[in-house]
């Protein structure tokens, strides 16, 4: 089977662009943000919407401040907060909270940040939407490309930013700007795994 190349992809989409585009990025921490933000400043005017009801409560908080303080030190985008209510990552992930990392409630758990993205990226009139969750080595983007191009049509803007080094230059750009680097997705279940090893 021969995989889509996002990178390539996400690149020739770029390039077709005749003016800055409107691009609502769906953003799960600093670190990740760093250089995806870096890679796209120049073509569209951002704005970082941080949802993710899958992080508990203190994690979360300190996620965002970092985050804030990454988009306020480089200017390089506006923010936009969502409500955090962490209640609708547990009905999303019913039945699945056995399943393994990276199996199918991970993709439910996509499915959810990337559902309300696309929800507001139309509401908004945002010429595209993408995230900032394929910069990891540990997330399978083709999952995550499925899940937004389906939601989003069009409006998607295909990714895969762990690609010409991109998780190597988000670990670059952390130590530059001292930002709080975290080691597991969020959510309680990989908390829970994380601490298994």
């Amino acid at each position: 089977m021969n995989r889509l190349n996002y990178e390539n992809m996400m690149t020739e989409k770029i390039k077709g662009l005749t003016k800055k585009s409107k691009l609502l990025l769906h953003c799960c921490c600093a670190p990740c943000s760093s250089a995806c933000l870096e890679k796209l400043k120049e073509f569209f005017d951002i704005t970082v919407l941080f949802y993710n009801p899958n992080i508990e409560d203190s994690e979360y908080e300190r996620r965002k401040d970092e985050l804030i303080r990454l988009i306020k030190t480089t200017g390089w985008a506006e923010i936009l907060d969502c409500d955090h209510d962490t209640a609708e990552f547990y009905k999303a992930v019913k039945g699945f909270e056995n399943c393994p990392e990276g199996g199918d409630r991970c993709k439910k758990c996509f499915e959810l940040r990337l559902a309300k993205t696309a929800e507001i990226a139309q509401r908004e009139n945002f010429d595209y939407f993408t995230t900032t969750l394929t910069i990891s080595p540990l997330k399978d983007a083709d999952a995550i490309n499925e899940i937004g191009e389906r939601l989003g049509g069009e409006r998607w803007l295909c990714s895969d930013f762990k690609k010409k080094n991109g998780y190597l230059r988000s670990i670059q750009l952390s130590k530059e700007y001292g930002l709080y680097r975290q080691d597991y997705c969020g959510c309680v279940f990989s908390e829970r795994a994380r601490s298994k090893t």
